[in-house]
């Protein structure tokens, strides 16, 4: 066959070691050898020697998904062999988390991960009366971490004196070391999303990075995840 669709750099290359890459701008692949996680659903191809088995999520997760109908259900893979990743086109990036850190990141965007990494729930405080987005899953250990984000994202540093303020709906994660807060503005309500009134952001504060997405959640898309 010829034509650019089966130019070189839209074939797929044998993987060089076990782990996680970024096959292209939408797709993660993973040359699984053992064990890992991804969110489900969101395996598109796999070659090898591989089994999916639904995850369960703990007695947090569960919670999560009463309370906000959103949850992160995941599923396990194991053997060896090559699967790619995907999730309705959207980027993929790759996080490389150290002993030490502490990534929190928004359920809709995780994408797969090691099974290395531990990953806890976690909500926000005061987040009880806002939506989605205020429940995270907060990851530590060692391993790499699979993320997909609406278009490019934007990532912040955040310092003492000069704290962020995020849309809820926009932010996909924060690093550790950053304080988290629901700052209310009255003055700009009116002019968010076409909105009238009291508006919430996110206020984080501390030194670390937030990341945020260039896109807000419609309501139908935040019913789907």
């Amino acid at each position: 066959m010829k034509g650019d669709l089966f130019s070189s750099e839209r074939m797929v290359q044998p993987a060089v070691q076990p782990g996680m890459t970024v096959e292209n701008a939408k797709c993660v692949k993973y040359a699984v050898n053992g064990e890992m996680h991804a969110r489900q659903g969101a395996m598109i191809a796999y070659r090898g020697n591989l089994q999916f088995e639904r995850k369960g999520q703990g007695v947090g997760g569960m919670l999560k998904r009463a309370v906000t109908g959103e949850g992160l259900p995941l599923m396990a893979v194991r053997g060896q062999g090559e699967a790619w990743f995907a999730h309705e086109a959207q980027n993929c990036f790759v996080v490389d988390i150290d002993p030490g850190d502490e990534f929190t990141v928004n359920g809709r965007n995780v994408l797969c991960f090691d099974s290395s990494l531990s990953y806890r729930i976690s909500t926000v405080k005061g987040a009880g009366i806002a939506g989605g987005g205020l429940f995270n899953s907060v990851f530590t250990g060692q391993g790499k971490l699979g993320l997909v984000c609406e278009g490019n994202p934007l990532v912040i540093p955040v310092s003492p004196q000069y704290p962020v303020y995020v849309d809820t709906d926009a932010v996909v994660g924060w690093t550790a070391g950053l304080g988290t807060s629901l700052h209310r503005s009255q003055s700009i309500g009116s002019m968010l999303r076409g909105g009238s009134g009291e508006s919430v952001q996110l206020m984080l504060q501390g030194e670390g990075y937030v990341v945020v997405r260039p896109s807000e959640a419609t309501p139908q898309k935040a019913q789907q995840h």
